[in-house]
């Protein structure tokens, strides 16, 4: 032991130190901090869900499905509302939404003046729905809210879109069938592969519908304009149920319908900021393809009158007419999509032709018209919420 002055020695011999004590606090301390992370890990957090029900004519259905919501909220921990859209009915459907908003304060409805479509419902329920999810159900009890702890664990792989999969269908052979080539046609023309198009069960990130314009019935293809748009889209297996009460709206109509909708979002998804690319194209086709048959003619018609007199003459050949109409059609293409060109260049101060998923740093003040476009609702939840409290400040008493 080292001497220093000032210092008396003791002629006892010096214990070592008990380092014993401190070496079990260090190891309980360490057990303490590793439960403390495992229990934080276990415990999840708790999600936000906005459930956009739209409905018509589905009295006998409400008190049933708000239950079975409730209890799987319960279950789950889930900070849910319910937002229910009613479509122009004409039973008693909104006296049923009435009852249950004053009975349960998580509960909020939304009368349309009539009937505009399941889009339009989905719009309005979207619109006063305030969480950071949005998920929305049939009114028919067919889907399961069971099952949607399958949806949200898919969300949580880090999707913006999880559609329901219905791979048992409790229906008629004949909507199966449909349905199934809807779904190959679908798949086969967008690229964005699923086996249930149809599904109505479906979750969202709130910002998608800030995003995505919903008209007609584009209900059913919004993982469709979401994946335009850069959403990424997935699929999980849920339950499906025979329908218990009323009857389904489902008619040939809806399959002649449904492909005039496709087409259509081929066309806004492929094309919509650059129209000429299609119709352009078709347009220098068509006036080629006439092009050259009038260039043939005219050499047809001068070999007639110099060498061949006994052809056939010029008026009597109908490669005449179609050329002249391919020529005719070419035009009208190229024109038509130098019109659609200058819709999109008015319409893009609009709004802005990109979705941004986040941003990082902080803009200058140089540089802050630049991000008028990056400052999106998708980045704001306060922003987010501001149209559904305008609509919620009609909120039924409780």
């Amino acid at each position: 032991m080292a001497n220093f002055p000032g210092l008396v020695q003791s002629d006892r011999p010096q214990r070592p130190p008990r380092s014993e004590p401190i070496l079990i606090a260090v190891l309980l301390r360490k057990a303490d901090i590793e439960t403390g992370f495992l229990t934080i890990a276990r415990k999840r957090i708790q999600m936000n869900i906005s459930v956009v029900i739209p409905l018509l004519n589905e009295s006998d259905s409400l008190a049933e499905l708000h239950a079975e919501l409730s209890a799987v909220a319960a279950r789950n921990d889930y900070n849910l509302e319910m937002v229910f859209v009613d479509d122009g009915s004409t039973d008693n459907s909104w006296q049923v939404v009435e009852k249950l908003a004053r009975m349960d304060s998580r509960v909020f409805g939304v009368r349309l003046r009539r009937n505009f479509g399941k889009a339009a419902a989905i719009s309005a329920g979207a619109v006063a729905a305030s969480h950071e999810f949005v998920l929305t159900i049939d009114a028919d009890l067919q889907d399961d809210p069971g099952e949607i702890p399958r949806l949200v664990a898919e969300m949580e792989r880090g999707f913006d879109v999880v559609s329901g999969w219905k791979k048992d269908r409790k229906d008629p052979w004949s909507r199966r069938f449909a349905s199934r080539v809807f779904n190959g046609m679908v798949n086969t023309l967008t690229q964005v592969r699923l086996h249930d198009h149809n599904c109505g069960f479906k979750l969202y990130r709130r910002e998608i519908f800030d995003e995505v314009d919903l008209y007609g019935g584009f209900h059913r293809f919004i993982p469709v304009l979401a994946a335009a748009r850069g959403f990424r889209v997935s699929e999980a297996v849920v339950n499906h149920r025979p329908r218990k009460h009323g009857r389904s709206r489902y008619g040939a109509s809806r399959i002649f319908k449904g492909l005039l909708d496709l087409l259509t979002i081929c066309f806004l998804t492929g094309y919509s900021q650059r129209p000429q690319h299609l119709m352009g194209a078709a347009g220098i086709g068509c006036f080629a393809l006439g092009l050259s048959g009038m260039a043939f003619m005219a050499v047809y018609w001068l070999l007639r009158m110099l060498y061949f007199p006994e052809w056939t003459p010029l008026h009597q050949r109908p490669v005449v007419i179609y050329s002249a109409a391919a020529l005719l059609l070419g035009t009208q293409l190229l024109t038509m999509g130098f019109l659609a060109e200058l819709i999109v260049a008015r319409d893009q101060k609009r709004g802005k032709r990109f979705s941004v998923r986040e941003t990082v740093g902080e803009i200058s003040s140089v540089d802050r018209s630049l991000a008028t476009g990056i400052a999106s609702r998708a980045t704001s939840p306060t922003i987010q919420a501001a149209s559904g409290q305008e609509m919620r400040r009609h909120r039924l008493p409780e």
